[in-house]
This record gives C-alpha cells, sequence and structure tokens, in this order.
C-alpha cells in the first residue's frame, strides 16, 4: 500500500510540475518555462516583432537552460543580440533560425524533408533543422517537383522508409499529392509563397493542398516550416519511443 501511495503522490507531483505556468521575464514577456516536460520541447521564440530588449531579456532567462533551444524568424541583427546573451548560438541563416544544441542527439531516423523547387529550400530548411533540434536525423531530398518527375521517382525507396515526410511545394503545389500516392507514413505538406502572380503569394498551392485526393496528407499554413518540421519529429520520436518501450517491455518478460 505504501509503495501505491507512493508513486500515487509521485505522479500527482510530477503532473503539478508540467502545470507550472511560466516565467514572468519582463512585465511584457512571460516565457513558458515548462513547455519542454509537458511537449517535449521547449518554447520556441518567434522573433519578427520583438525588441533588442525582449529578446535579450528572453535569452538571458534560457540561458543557463538545459534544453535545445530555437529562435525562428531571426534577422542577422537578432542574431547578434542573442549571441551576445548566449555565446553558443548558432545562426542558421537559410532556416533563419538561431539555436543553442545543449543536449546530444539521439539520432532518431525517419525524417525527410522535400521540396519541389530550390527556391522552397529556405522553408525546407526551417523544419529539418527544427526537426534535427528535436533529435531527428534528417534525410533531404531538395528539387525534385513534378515538373521533372522522373527526379522524385529516383527515390522512391528513401521514401517508403521514411516514418514522416515534410514536402514543401510552391506554384500550384501538386508534390505532395504525389507523394502522397506512394507511401504509407505521415505527409506534412507545406504551400510556400515561391511562384508568379496567380500564386497568390502561397494561397494558390495551400488550396490544391487542402484539396488533395491522396490520403495522410496534412496541411500547414504558407511558408511554415516550422509547424512542418516539429510535426514530423514529433511523429517520428514518439514512433522511435514506443519501440523502445515495446523492446523493454519484451525484455521483462523474458
Amino acid at each position: 500500500m505504501d509503495e501505491k501511495r507512493d508513486g500515487a503522490r509521485a505522479n500527482e507531483a510530477l503532473n503539478r510540475m508540467r502545470a507550472l505556468p511560466f516565467e514572468n521575464v519582463a512585465e511584457d514577456v512571460k516565457l513558458d518555462t515548462h513547455r519542454s516536460a509537458r511537449t517535449g520541447f521547449s518554447e520556441i521564440i518567434y522573433c519578427p516583432g520583438k525588441s533588442d530588449e525582449q529578446l535579450a531579456n528572453i535569452a538571458q532567462a534560457l540561458r543557463n537552460t538545459r534544453e535545445n533551444v530555437l529562435f525562428s524568424r531571426v534577422s542577422e541583427h537578432q542574431h547578434q543580440v542573442i549571441a551576445s546573451v548566449i555565446p553558443g548560438a548558432v545562426s542558421h541563416r537559410t532556416a533563419r533560425l538561431t539555436g543553442v544544441r545543449r543536449q546530444e542527439n539521439p539520432h532518431y531516423k525517419g525524417v525527410a524533408v522535400v521540396t519541389a523547387g530550390s527556391g522552397d529550400i529556405p522553408v525546407a530548411e526551417e523544419a529539418a533543422i527544427t526537426a534535427e533540434y528535436m533529435g531527428c536525423d534528417v534525410l533531404r531530398l531538395y528539387d525534385v517537383g513534378v515538373a521533372g518527375l522522373h527526379r522524385l521517382l529516383a527515390h522512391v525507396d528513401e521514401l517508403q522508409s521514411a516514418q514522416a515526410i515534410v514536402v514543401v511545394a510552391g506554384m500550384e503545389g501538386a508534390l505532395p499529392t504525389v507523394v502522397g500516392g506512394l507511401v504509407s507514413c505521415p505527409v506534412v505538406a507545406v504551400p510556400t509563397s515561391a511562384g508568379y502572380g496567380a500564386n497568390l503569394g502561397g494561397l494558390a498551392p495551400l488550396l490544391t493542398m487542402l484539396n488533395s485526393c491522396a490520403m495522410g496528407v496534412t496541411v500547414v499554413n504558407i511558408d511554415n516550416g516550422l509547424g512542418a518540421g516539429y510535426t514530423a519529429a514529433t511523429i517520428v520520436r514518439q514512433c522511435h519511443q514506443a519501440l523502445k518501450a515495446q523492446a523493454s517491455s519484451g525484455a521483462e518478460e523474458l
């Protein structure tokens, strides 16, 4: 009975820790310091619109945490502000991300990031690097759009080995449907603003992807590589954690 009571108390304490709110970094900044305990990854800081003082305060609050940290949509000047507080901060310029690595990469395999064209790479890199900071190894397949379908078909075996695929496309946005028809894993489609006038800043590929006839295709917002990479990494991490738990349970039975 004592063991059960102690276990219940421990679970209650853990649940309370997971529900703890935030840190008042400043009057206008409330940092969710316990997001990692609840969701598996720390709060990602969206930088546009934030003042230098706000960013410096946030960076100071994150300076001594143990989790990997990401700042998104970072300008070069904003990176310098962050790096002045956290010397180990790394600028991923193409992805417009600034990151701080503190944990060893467990190398979860199974995330693939695919682009229709080279112009979609900045959004794709935002997805890929986000997944890497979440512990995943990422397969990149760039410039394999439907205008030259043979480029994609040359990688069918790699695609079919993935556990979650991010597909990034502008123009008419057809690539996610093609990929979705080739694989059994979830496909996270990302419309981009790359294209001519009737692309409507990404609205045309967004509507194409939302109307995909391929099952298993889920769509994020225009140019939202961050959300797509996070989703794919979450899927793959859960797959690996489930396999680990299954293996552990099997070993206990033996």
